[in-house]
């Protein structure tokens, strides 16, 4: 019997850590769980740094400040990638992101402090682009679902780690530290990503043509977007308390976002045209329906069924491993990712009408456990799905302006909903909770089932 030919056996791929990857795998890793450890610190040092800065509204303006930035970031450093590569808006970013983590903790007032949280929100969005298209210009199309699905998990362990471990070290060596420990973990990172960087990243590129090629719009569309998002969130906050403030606030943030959304999306994105539109469209549905919920879990199950604050959060922590589970599955799927973006959304809405139970008196409050287990795989088989998705259906030239817009509906989509939920909450009272948190998931779950009617568009045009 002839033994077989070298020619004859399979092609089998070098993983995401072999060694012509080994250093830009470990490097993106580092990268993006640092950023996932400050956005998951802020939260658990919040109060010790309202109380500091004697800033109790702190808390509302520092995200707003941080998810505004972002959103105007996102387009430019989209751009940039397109025109000169990733290399210099990475870099950029990783060094705006250090200069807010010590601005941040340096921060003597409430004013100082949230401008460092809108320079992290500067360069961690344009961190998040870069990567992305550093993943695409890298990685080959057959390792890029494994990438995303590690990127998945680089939010697992600061997830579960994050708020316990900043807890500890604003007790012991007081909050500023949280945010200036991250600084010196960034230089190994970018020592890493340096090969990655060099690869496809100074070179001047040919823009892509059509509404998307033009700066000075795309800027303009930004920006209406950033302040939109932000007139948005402050016309929902006081819409019940203040509504001659509320009401003209969110009209003119809705003008603005729908004069600056559909320009920063893929032409057809408001249509759901067949294909790319749908895809980027398919973040924002995702996010929206199962942050709407995941923001109010600890609400309910703290404040209606008596949960400690530590329970209450379990719900939230199994979630993220249902999301690096589901991310995993995807990443050794054998299929075209665009056919699993509606299984997981299916997944997702099945989790959130489940979590419903969680306010129903008689049902256990641990429902939620398993029920967002379920929604966490969702959003890990879909997420990580029509990142790579979209990836795949973007000209070189456009890999930089897709990604931002990726971004782009992810923010508006979780950050509309978690405002919506609110209002509900307000509208329907405090003292009822429980009716008002089964009223956001039946709004979820609809979100959820719409995302799941139209997945199929994210199919490429036959």
């Amino acid at each position: 019997m002839t033994a077989p030919s070298a020619l004859d056996a399979p092609y089998t791929p070098a993983g995401i850590f072999a060694r012509q990857y080994r250093a830009p795998t470990l490097g993106i890793l580092l990268v993006i769980t640092l950023i996932a450890f400050e956005g998951m610190s802020v939260v658990a040092v919040m109060p010790a740094v309202s109380a500091d800065l004697n800033a109790i509204d702190l808390y509302g303006w520092s995200i707003s400040a941080f998810l505004m930035a972002g959103l105007f970031v996102n387009v430019v450093a989209g751009l940039w990638s397109d025109r000169r590569g990733h290399a210099l808006p990475f870099l950029l970013g990783v060094l705006v992101f250090v200069a807010g983590m010590a601005l941040a903790g340096a921060a003597t007032s409430k004013g100082l402090f949230i401008a460092a949280r809108a320079v992290q929100g500067f360069g961690g969005g344009a961190v998040i682009v870069a990567t992305y298209v550093m993943i695409a210009r890298v990685y080959p199309p057959v390792l890029r679902p494994r990438v995303f699905a590690l990127l998945a998990g680089a939010w697992v362990v600061p997830a579960l780690v994050g708020p316990g471990l900043a807890g500890v070290i604003s007790d012991t060596a007081g909050w500023r530290w949280v945010f200036f420990g991250i600084v010196p973990l960034v230089v190994p990172a970018v020592l890493m990503l340096l090969p990655a960087l060099r690869a496809g990243g100074e070179q001047e590129r040919t823009p892509a043509a059509g509404p998307r090629s033009r700066p000075l719009a795309m800027t303009l569309a930004a920006g209406a977007t950033a302040l939109g998002a932000g007139a948005v969130q402050y016309g929902v906050d006081n819409l019940h308390t203040r509504p001659l403030a509320g009401v003209p606030a969110l009209v003119a943030g809705l003008a603005m976002l729908a004069f600056g959304v559909p320009r920063l999306l893929p032409p057809g994105a408001v249509r759901l045209r067949r294909g790319l539109p749908t895809t980027v469209v398919m973040r924002g549905l995702l996010s929206g329906a199962f942050f709407g919920v995941n923001s109010y879990i600890p609400l309910l199950l703290h404040d209606v069924r008596g949960f400690s604050t530590g329970a209450a959060g379990i719900a939230l922590t199994t979630g993220a491993l249902g999301w690096s589970a589901g991310s995993f599955l995807q990443s050794r799927a054998n299929v075209d990712r665009a056919r699993l973006i509606r299984p997981g959304a299916y997944a997702v809405t099945a989790g959130i009408l489940l979590t419903a139970l969680a306010a129903v008196p008689g049902v256990s409050g641990w429902i939620a456990v398993p029920a967002w287990i379920v929604a966490g795989f969702g959003m890990g088989l879909g997420i990580s799905s029509v990142n790579v998705t979209a990836m795949r259906q973007s000209p070189d030239e456009e890999q930089g302006a897709n990604s931002a817009a990726l971004q782009v509906m992810d923010t508006l989509g979780s950050s509309l909903t978690i405002g919506l939920g609110g209002a509900l909450i307000n509208l329907i009272g405090h003292d009822a909770i429980g009716p008002a948190f089964v009223v956001i998931t039946l709004l979820m779950t609809a979100l959820g089932l719409v995302a799941a009617l139209v997945a199929g568009r994210a199919l490429d045009p036959r």
